[in-house]
């Protein structure tokens, strides 16, 4: 009996091995990829699964899916990879477990049937194909993500789920909310319980959670091999033709990086003196001596200024071009303006404009203070709509600087959706470029800009306002 086990566990790594050496022949921009998981086996878990780290596998499993269609593990063996490589399982404890398992599976599957491999064909694409060309008509971008926003909108019926289940799922992923290994051999009881949060609050969450310690060094590697893979695949890619479009989607979704915008408004603020206390170069010992030797009178008290970064001299170019709307541009101003009055953000007096623009100089106001900002924001108005042409603000910003209107200007910020021409030199200032766009698009800029893009909902993320 122990003989007859030992070689099923070794028929059945051979399988595996064969699945990956298939996957290397013919996708060698993955073979870094590949060489992360080392398989794992768990006998009675009737199944696959994957956690970044370890494939996990049933060796009865495997052998007979193996002998139920020869291309099956090829197919199920890269399904996995991709999982981790388009990091699925790093999610956050209010996703929904049905519609964000289901996502990420179709978008795997939407990849390698884009891929069009002979290795990896199984019975059931034709099936896939149908169900994901009716998806398309939906979802501009077969990303998780994407998809996953388009179940929670749409509420889709449990049945519906199990349907679209048994047509994409080939591995578990139990794993992915549990961590726990010793789990994977009762998945039928794993699979039962409740969801963490109801289909009503997921609207709010964004699928990834954040990590640290050990586990923030898997996503680390994970995210090098993203990008890895990314550069390797262009070398393919004039062979690859359009195979590789849903592959690309979800790399650039992957390795796109997200910025905490409140944060990224400090590298245009500046030093000065704000009237606070300065509790940081407080000495408690020579105050506490004074109040003991002399009565309530310390010998040294807390400095009544702080030094602090903060902005002073700013800009906010705004383009107001058909491709931009004007909800988008008021939340994109509403958010800047909760950020910056802050109390430790903005002087007490500074120099703000905020330019509109989009073939021309539509519109430009100067605030000075907050009951300005205040004022600006509950009158404002979007003025232009036509085409696109970043070169006016900057005339218009640099005639502002030959007048001496600023001092120090620290930079601008030009918000836009759409694409534009740049002035050919450098300006004196910083210039930051923030595209909202919900796609993919490699959006140029100058070498001299700086470059963030945000995703429309995060506009009016709560976490990252002032």
């Amino acid at each position: 009996m122990f003989a007859d086990n030992d070689r099923i566990r070794q028929l059945a790594l051979d399988v595996l091995n064969l699945s990956r050496n298939t996957i290397v022949i013919n996708l060698r921009f993955m073979d870094r990829a590949i060489s992360i998981l080392r398989p794992m086996s768990i006998e009675e878990m009737n199944g696959t699964a994957v956690d970044g780290v370890n494939i996990f596998y049933d060796p009865l499993y495997v052998i007979k899916a193996f002998n139920k269609e020869s291309m099956l593990m090829n197919r199920q063996y890269l399904h996995m990879i991709l999982h981790c490589v388009f990091q699925h399982y790093w999610i956050g404890t209010l996703v929904d477990h049905d519609y964000w398992d289901l996502a990420c599976d179709i978008a795997v599957e939407c990849v390698i049937n884009d891929l069009n491999l002979g290795c990896v064909l199984t019975n059931n694409v034709d099936e896939e194909k149908t169900e994901i060309q009716r998806l398309k008509n939906k979802v501009k971008y077969m990303t998780a993500e994407h998809i996953y926003r388009l179940f929670v909108s749409e509420n889709i019926p449990d049945d519906e789920i199990i349907r679209l289940k048994s047509v994409f799922s080939l591995d578990t992923h139990a794993i992915w909310y549990t961590h726990d290994v010793s789990e994977l051999s009762d998945l039928n009881a794993l699979m039962s319980q409740s969801f963490i949060c109801s289909k009503e609050d997921t609207d709010r969450v964004t699928p990834h959670k954040v990590v640290s310690g050990a586990d923030s060094k898997i996503v680390d590697i994970w995210k090098q091999t993203a990008k890895q893979m990314q550069l390797d695949l262009e070398a393919f890619s004039k062979r690859m033709g359009d195979n590789a479009g849903s592959l690309t989607q979800n790399l650039i979704s992957v390795t796109r990086e997200k910025y905490d915008y409140a944060e990224f408004l400090k590298k245009f603020a500046v030093l000065g003196e704000k009237m606070k206390l300065n509790m940081e170069e407080f000495d408690y010992v020579f105050y506490t001596y004074g109040l003991k030797l002399y009565k309530n009178m310390p010998l040294i008290e807390p400095l009544e200024y702080k030094e602090m970064k903060q902005v002073k001299e700013f800009v906010i170019a705004i383009d107001t071009s058909g491709s931009t709307s004007g909800e988008l541009v008021q939340s994109f101003v509403q958010k800047t303006y909760n950020i910056l009055k802050g109390e430790e953000t903005f002087f007490t007096r500074f120099n703000l404009h905020i330019v509109q623009c989009d073939t021309e100089i539509q519109d430009a106001a100067k605030i000075t203070s907050q009951a300005d900002f205040d004022a600006y924001i509950s009158e404002m108005k979007i003025r232009g709509l036509g085409g696109t042409d970043f070169r006016p603000v900057f005339r218009y910003v640099d005639k502002l600087v030959e007048e001496h209107e600023f001092i120090n200007l620290k930079g601008m910020i030009y918000f836009t959706d759409g694409w534009g021409t740049f002035p050919k030199t450098p300006p004196k200032y910083k210039v930051a470029v923030v595209y909202v766009s919900d796609g993919y698009e490699n959006l140029d800029v100058p070498a001299w800009a700086i470059k963030l893009v945000l995703k429309p909902e995060e506009m009016t993320s709560e976490h990252q306002r002032g």
